[in-house]
């Protein structure tokens, strides 16, 4: 929140990712409670707003949210392992045409990710970390790279961990 200058981080948990199986995976419910846990600050607020708005894909629930709040300045927040495969995503380059976007490092994609194509495809608009700051308020497509420390866990590796506690 603060290399970015945002005032708060909305976490919306996915009823379901279309691009993943649904089995195997937790029930929406506990999810979405796992991610309130998981949020540690006041600020960072897990929210369960693609449910609530019916949308299944990332363009449409960014559509719905600047509609719904057309004063707020939105940046959109992924990991480097959804940069590199975003072109999977429905309509991905309208996602860079209408938000900002704060790609933060991830453990073994950094190096894919920068090379991939929608990396490739928005070069040109790629702002350094040192002006991350003001990327709320840059006219998109404008996207950045966030080195931060890493964490090597991975969602799968957590949840098949508490599968096998059951």
């Amino acid at each position: 929140m603060k290399r970015l200058g945002l005032d708060e981080v909305w976490w919306l948990v996915s009823p379901q990712n279309p691009l993943k199986p649904g089995d195997g995976m937790a029930p929406f419910a506990t999810r979405l409670a796992g991610a309130r846990a998981a949020a540690r600050s006041p600020r960072i607020r897990a929210l369960d707003l693609e449910a609530r708005l019916g949308t299944r894909y990332t363009i449409d629930t960014i559509a719905a949210i600047r509609r719904l709040f057309p004063r707020t300045r939105f940046v959109w927040l992924m990991g480097a392992d959804n940069l590199q495969q975003i072109r999977h995503w429905l309509r991905w380059r309208q996602i860079f045409r209408r938000v900002p976007i704060a790609v933060l490092d991830r453990p073994t994609y950094s190096r894919a990710a920068l090379s991939d194509l929608a990396a490739r495809a928005f070069a040109r608009r790629r702002v350094s970390p040192g002006a991350a700051r003001r990327l709320a308020d840059m006219t998109p497509p404008a996207w950045t790279f966030l080195p931060i420390k890493l964490d090597p866990r991975s969602a799968s590796a957590i949840r098949q961990k508490k599968i096998a506690r059951l």
